[in-house]
Protein backbone atom coordinates (compact mmCIF):
# COMPACT_ATOMS: atom_id res chain seq x y z
CA UNK A 1 0.00 0.00 0.00
CA UNK A 2 3.04 2.17 0.59
CA UNK A 3 4.10 1.94 -2.65
CA UNK A 4 0.81 3.07 -4.52
CA UNK A 5 0.38 5.92 -1.83
CA UNK A 6 3.82 6.74 -3.38
CA UNK A 7 3.63 6.89 -6.77
CA UNK A 8 0.13 8.11 -6.31
CA UNK A 9 1.02 10.77 -4.02
CA UNK A 10 4.15 12.42 -5.57
CA UNK A 11 2.14 11.93 -9.38
CA UNK A 12 4.04 9.34 -10.79
CA UNK A 13 7.15 10.31 -9.42
CA UNK A 14 7.41 14.15 -9.98
CA UNK A 15 7.60 15.15 -6.47
CA UNK A 16 10.42 12.73 -6.64
CA UNK A 17 12.31 15.72 -8.74
CA UNK A 18 15.13 17.41 -6.84
CA UNK A 19 14.21 20.75 -7.86
CA UNK A 20 10.54 22.42 -7.48
CA UNK A 21 8.87 19.26 -7.53
CA UNK A 22 5.30 21.44 -6.79
CA UNK A 23 5.95 23.68 -9.53
CA UNK A 24 6.83 21.14 -11.81
CA UNK A 25 3.83 19.10 -10.90
CA UNK A 26 1.46 22.30 -11.32
CA UNK A 27 3.09 23.34 -15.12
CA UNK A 28 2.60 19.28 -15.95
CA UNK A 29 -0.95 20.12 -15.27
CA UNK A 30 -1.32 22.96 -16.97
CA UNK A 31 0.36 21.49 -20.08
CA UNK A 32 -2.04 18.24 -20.32
CA UNK A 33 -4.76 20.96 -19.28
CA UNK A 34 -3.72 22.39 -23.04
CA UNK A 35 -3.48 19.88 -24.76
CA UNK A 36 -6.03 17.53 -23.54
CA UNK A 37 -7.76 17.64 -20.60
CA UNK A 38 -9.75 20.75 -21.50
CA UNK A 39 -11.41 18.71 -24.40
CA UNK A 40 -13.35 16.91 -21.38
CA UNK A 41 -16.58 17.76 -20.81
CA UNK A 42 -17.37 19.34 -17.85
CA UNK A 43 -18.91 16.75 -15.37
CA UNK A 44 -16.04 14.35 -16.78
CA UNK A 45 -13.38 16.85 -15.74
CA UNK A 46 -15.38 17.59 -12.65
CA UNK A 47 -15.31 14.01 -11.92
CA UNK A 48 -11.85 13.27 -12.63
CA UNK A 49 -11.18 16.07 -10.46
CA UNK A 50 -13.15 14.51 -7.96
CA UNK A 51 -11.46 11.57 -8.07
CA UNK A 52 -7.97 13.25 -7.90
CA UNK A 53 -9.23 14.45 -4.38
CA UNK A 54 -10.41 11.93 -3.00
CA UNK A 55 -7.17 9.86 -3.86
CA UNK A 56 -5.20 12.45 -2.98
CA UNK A 57 -6.37 12.73 0.56
CA UNK A 58 -6.45 8.52 1.12
CA UNK A 59 -3.28 8.04 -0.55
CA UNK A 60 -0.69 11.47 0.77
CA UNK A 61 -2.20 10.67 4.70
CA UNK A 62 -0.90 7.21 3.73
CA UNK A 63 2.31 8.35 2.18
CA UNK A 64 3.24 11.06 4.99
CA UNK A 65 2.35 8.46 8.06
CA UNK A 66 5.49 6.33 6.33
CA UNK A 67 7.67 9.19 5.95
CA UNK A 68 6.75 10.68 9.85
CA UNK A 69 6.08 13.98 8.02
CA UNK A 70 3.10 16.30 8.29
CA UNK A 71 3.37 17.64 4.68
CA UNK A 72 6.39 16.32 2.80
CA UNK A 73 7.36 18.29 -0.10
CA UNK A 74 7.60 14.88 -2.49
CA UNK A 75 3.70 15.23 -1.82
CA UNK A 76 2.55 16.94 -5.03
CA UNK A 77 -1.12 15.44 -5.63
CA UNK A 78 -2.17 18.82 -4.18
CA UNK A 79 -0.83 21.05 -6.31
CA UNK A 80 -2.41 18.99 -9.27
CA UNK A 81 -5.32 18.88 -7.60
CA UNK A 82 -5.26 23.02 -7.03
CA UNK A 83 -3.89 23.59 -10.18
CA UNK A 84 -6.91 21.28 -12.05
CA UNK A 85 -9.27 23.48 -9.60
CA UNK A 86 -7.49 26.81 -10.83
CA UNK A 87 -8.24 25.68 -14.27
CA UNK A 88 -11.63 24.36 -14.14
CA UNK A 89 -13.54 25.63 -17.24
CA UNK A 90 -11.26 28.21 -18.49
CA UNK A 91 -10.60 28.62 -22.08
CA UNK A 92 -7.10 26.79 -23.13
CA UNK A 93 -5.40 30.00 -24.33
CA UNK A 94 -1.62 30.73 -23.37
CA UNK A 95 -3.16 34.16 -22.11
CA UNK A 96 -5.24 32.44 -19.76
CA UNK A 97 -2.91 29.45 -18.61
CA UNK A 98 0.20 31.10 -17.74
CA UNK A 99 -1.28 33.68 -15.04
CA UNK A 100 -3.18 30.48 -13.68
CA UNK A 101 -0.15 28.91 -13.51
CA UNK A 102 1.88 31.75 -11.88
CA UNK A 103 -0.97 32.63 -9.88
CA UNK A 104 -1.24 29.48 -8.79
CA UNK A 105 2.53 29.11 -7.71
CA UNK A 106 2.02 32.18 -5.81
CA UNK A 107 -0.50 32.16 -4.19
CA UNK A 108 0.12 28.49 -2.62
CA UNK A 109 3.55 29.44 -1.62
CA UNK A 110 2.24 32.58 0.25
CA UNK A 111 -1.43 31.14 1.30
CA UNK A 112 -3.23 34.19 1.79
CA UNK A 113 -6.64 35.10 2.81
CA UNK A 114 -7.25 32.50 5.19
CA UNK A 115 -5.81 29.64 3.07
CA UNK A 116 -3.02 29.17 5.56
CA UNK A 117 -5.46 27.42 7.83
CA UNK A 118 -6.41 24.60 5.80
CA UNK A 119 -3.27 23.18 6.51
CA UNK A 120 -4.36 22.78 10.35
CA UNK A 121 -7.19 20.40 9.10
CA UNK A 122 -5.88 16.59 10.04
CA UNK A 123 -3.63 14.25 7.86
CA UNK A 124 -4.42 14.65 3.61
CA UNK A 125 -7.50 16.79 4.39
CA UNK A 126 -4.88 19.34 5.14
CA UNK A 127 -2.22 18.63 2.88
CA UNK A 128 -4.83 19.21 0.19
CA UNK A 129 -7.07 21.68 1.51
CA UNK A 130 -4.30 24.48 1.15
CA UNK A 131 -3.95 23.97 -2.13
CA UNK A 132 -7.54 23.39 -3.34
CA UNK A 133 -8.45 26.92 -1.86
CA UNK A 134 -5.58 28.64 -3.86
CA UNK A 135 -6.44 27.03 -6.52
CA UNK A 136 -10.36 27.94 -6.30
CA UNK A 137 -9.15 31.71 -5.75
CA UNK A 138 -7.16 31.99 -9.07
CA UNK A 139 -10.37 30.45 -10.74
CA UNK A 140 -12.77 33.06 -9.47
CA UNK A 141 -10.01 35.69 -10.11
CA UNK A 142 -9.32 34.92 -13.31
CA UNK A 143 -13.20 35.04 -13.93
CA UNK A 144 -13.55 38.29 -12.64
CA UNK A 145 -10.27 39.46 -15.39
CA UNK A 146 -11.89 37.97 -17.75
CA UNK A 147 -14.97 39.48 -17.08
CA UNK A 148 -13.56 43.30 -16.86
CA UNK A 149 -11.45 43.02 -19.34
CA UNK A 150 -13.18 40.80 -22.13
CA UNK A 151 -10.52 38.12 -22.35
Amino acid sequence: MIKLAKIISTFFGIGLFPLAPGTLASLAMVVLYRYYLYRLSWPLYLALLLVIIAAGIYFSSVYARSLNLKDPGKVVIDEVAGQLLALFLLRPDWIILAPAFIVFRFLDIIKPMGVKRLETLPAGWGIMADDLGSGLVVNVLLRLVILVFGL
